[in-house]
């Protein structure tokens, strides 16, 4: 038998049996021979998770912005939520619940904890007195060491006062930090005018702005040249709300005000205690007012489709409003609450629309609800007052002069309608009138603040000092709304130096230390309001009291040609004084009377002429004409002939003069002053605390929106030119959007 093919070559040699082999991990593996280790897969599927990882983010497969905005959407949304649930529990009511919130219930809690701990073991306590005692009177912080006892000061302790005096008082430190220029890429104020598409039948006084740019603590201007003038400017808000009425629901009596009457504006903040501080309360009690009622026997039929359109209106849906209540008025036409919720709806849409015509067309509606027979009182009252604002903003002052002599008619006992036609005759400038509405008013209230303030301006205004200043003064210290207006702080203080000028010896008034013309007891007043009107945010200093500013400028009194970067603008002037000086010369010698009084009522005496060639950045081509050298030259240099809140003129001053401490109405501008033709003694300008003189042929350049003063005591006239300059660090674009002074 033929052996087997398996042992065919060694017959002898026997079948060994394979060991299996064990694997790194010490396993065993499946079904024998090499396989593969976990760890080596492990490193496969990292291996591929990291390139799948590379490849969404090389070819964008995943956008991650989508998902973290669906992340903070999402986080948004619960946090709102949350709040929601949350807000029941909002203490200190600011809208949310916080930490703040958790303190005060924890707080609320362990008091109550407290009480009930204390009633059950029976404690009893004396009663305590919750009366605090009177604070000492404050110093004021900008006049330190002044009191009243220094009312009679005699010669011997005056070094000590003026020393005093101008520590006390010191000037503002330069502010280092750099203005930043807005972009003029961003829609000008211009642009931004709420009825821009009949912009010039507007008044200037009735302009919105939306965007504060540039920032003015006032965004209103007046065509005077200073503030001490006599003429009474109308002071809106920079932007009017929408006009809402209240809820016809029931209130509480905590909630319950007027829609048609003014707020009280916040108590000031004293400095001393020679201003009485009002109690809260009574405070309080001046802003609560009854509901209105809008609503007729009818409208209350329909009071559903009224509220219905009004929350339209509410939430900023003019459009729909104006829709929903011409509905309403074709639909009820004899129901003046429809009638006025359409004025209502188009007031809004002409804000947003930026229309006149359909700012004319709320106008309208606004009487046409209130000559309804069923109007209410209250309703007929709402709409007239809103009429008269509307048409106050247009410029249309005797069309709102009408407006409010028929409130007037129609609720004779209404003080505060008389004390606002009372400003409606100033915006005309008839004080005349005006003075009769107040005397009316003082007559049956002479409590009544706003009255008081607006007859003392009055009273100065006809140049009746000393008369203005005790109604100036209690108005201010009423509180009443409307009295913290910035414009009666400075005419109390500005009337406060003028009557104390001539118990100030001559020696004294040419000290440079204290401020001349006013004596050691209207240093403690005159300043002391000066500092109230500062810390109510009116003035920026106590010294630099313009009213129509722009935050942010770098503010000094006395400025070099190179701190203004118009060097070359100061080199022209003093290159070619005498060229100057000379047409100016010519002009005074004509008998034409080209150089007309100041006007403005700062003289305390003397003569003081002057001679426009620019106003308000417009030239006066006629008076050019008298001196065509001098407006050739200046037409280079735009930053003076298009200063919009400036001016461009001679000035002469005869011997005898003086010029009382005053401030210029912005902080816009500085004002050049080239001297031409100066005496050798006797002429003087004070700037703060720091007196200079003129010198021919030389320029000095300070901002008037301090408090500067000028004396003309030589035995021949002054003559000198005036430029005004857009303040430097003004961008090219605010240069362009303010308006003029």
């Amino acid at each position: 038998m033929a052996p087997s093919r398996r042992n065919s070559r060694n017959p002898a040699k026997k079948e060994v049996k394979r060991v299996p082999v064990e694997s790194n991990n010490g396993r065993k593996p499946e079904g024998g021979g090499p396989r593969n280790s976990v760890f080596t897969w492990f490193m496969v599927l990292a291996l591929l998770g990291v390139w799948s990882s590379v490849a969404v983010v090389w070819f964008g497969l995943v956008d991650y912005d989508s998902v973290i905005a669906r992340a903070r959407q999402f986080r948004g949304n619960f946090s709102e939520v949350l709040q929601g649930k949350l807000r029941a529990y909002d203490a200190d009511r600011d809208g949310d619940f916080d930490v703040e919130d958790a303190k005060v219930l924890l707080d609320e809690k362990k008091h109550l904890t407290a009480k009930r701990e204390k009633l059950e073991k029976g404690l009893k306590q004396k009663p305590v007195s919750v009366v605090q005692p009177a604070e000492p009177r404050q110093q004021l912080d900008d006049v330190p060491g002044l009191t009243a006892e220094d009312d009679d000061v005699d010669g011997s302790q005056m070094l000590k006062l003026e020393s005093e005096i101008q520590a006390a008082v010191p000037l503002p430190p330069p502010s280092e930090e750099e203005f930043v220029p807005d972009d003029s890429s961003k829609h000008s104020v211009l642009d931004e005018h709420p009825y821009e598409d009949k912009l010039n039948t507007i008044d200037t006084k009735g302009e919105l702005v939306e965007e504060s740019q540039p920032q003015e603590t006032l965004e209103e201007s007046g065509p005077y040249e200073d503030q001490s003038g006599s003429q009474y400017i109308h002071k809106p808000a920079s932007e009017p709300e929408p006009h809402t009425e209240p809820s016809s629901e029931p209130q509480s009596q905590g909630e319950q005000e007027s829609a048609a009457e003014p707020q009280a504006e916040p108590a000031a903040s004293e400095s001393t205690g020679s201003v009485s501080e009002q109690p809260e309360e009574k405070l309080i009690d001046k802003v609560k007012k009854k509901k209105p009622k809008l609503l007729n026997k009818f409208d209350k039929t329909i009071k559903a489709e009224i509220e219905a359109a009004d929350k339209l209106r509410k939430k900023g849906i003019a459009e729909e409003a104006v829709r929903a209540f011409e509905a309403l008025v074709q639909q009820y036409p004899h129901s003046p609450r429809c009638r006025y919720g359409k004025a209502q709806a188009e007031d809004d849409m002409a804000e947003k629309k930026r229309s006149n015509e359909m700012l004319q067309k709320a106008i309208n509606t606004y009487r046409e609800a209130s000559e309804l027979p069923s109007a209410t009182p209250d309703l007929v009252r709402a709409s007239l007052k809103r009429r008269a604002e509307r048409q106050q903003f247009l410029g249309r002052m005797r069309g709102a002069l009408a407006t409010l002599e028929k409130l007037v008619q129609i609720f004779p006992e209404d003080l505060s309608l008389k004390n606002d036609l009372g400003v409606s005759y100033l915006l005309l400038g008839d004080n005349h009138s005006a003075r009769r509405v107040y005397e009316e008013v003082l007559a049956v209230a002479p409590d009544d603040g706003f009255a008081k303030v607006h007859y003392g301006f009055i009273l100065k205004s006809e140049n009746k000092i000393a008369e203005s200043i005790p109604y100036l003064r209690e108005g201010l210290e009423s509180g009443d709304p409307g009295t913290d207006d910035g414009r009666f702080y400075f005419h109390l203080g500005d009337a406060l130096q003028r009557v104390g000028d001539n118990s100030v010896s001559y020696t004294h008034r040419h000290t440079h230390t204290l401020p001349p013309s006013i004596t050691v007891l209207s240093v403690l007043q005159a300043y002391e309001w000066y500092a109230r009107g500062h810390q109510r945010g009116h003035f920026a200093s106590v010294w630099q009291r313009s009213l129509y500013n722009v935050k942010g400028l770098r503010a000094q009194p006395w400025w070099t040609p190179q701190e203004t970067g118009y060097t070359d603008l100061v080199k022209a002037l003093e290159k070619n004084w005498r060229v100057i000086r000379d047409e100016a010369l010519s002009v005074m010698d004509t008998s034409t009377g080209l150089f007309l009084p100041e006007e403005e009522n700062l003289r305390e005496k003397g003569e003081w002429g002057q001679f426009t060639l620019w106003q308000q950045g417009r030239k006066a081509g006629e008076a050019c004409r008298s001196v065509p050298r001098t407006c050739s030259l200046l037409e280079r240099y735009s930053e003076a002939t298009g200063c919009k809140r400036g001016q461009i003129k001679f000035s002469v001053m005869q011997p005898g003069t003086h010029v009382w401490p005053h401030t210029g109405p912005t902080n816009c501008r500085l004002r050049m002053h080239l001297g031409l033709v100066i005496p050798k003694q006797g002429c003087k300008i004070r700037c703060t605390n720091d007196t200079r003189v003129w010198e021919e042929g030389k320029v000095l350049i300070f901002d008037d929106s301090f408090e500067h003063e000028v004396w003309q005591d030589s035995d021949s006239y002054r003559l000198i030119f005036i430029i005004d300059v857009w303040h430097p660090e003004l961008s090219q674009h605010q240069r362009q959007v303010l308006s003029p002074i």
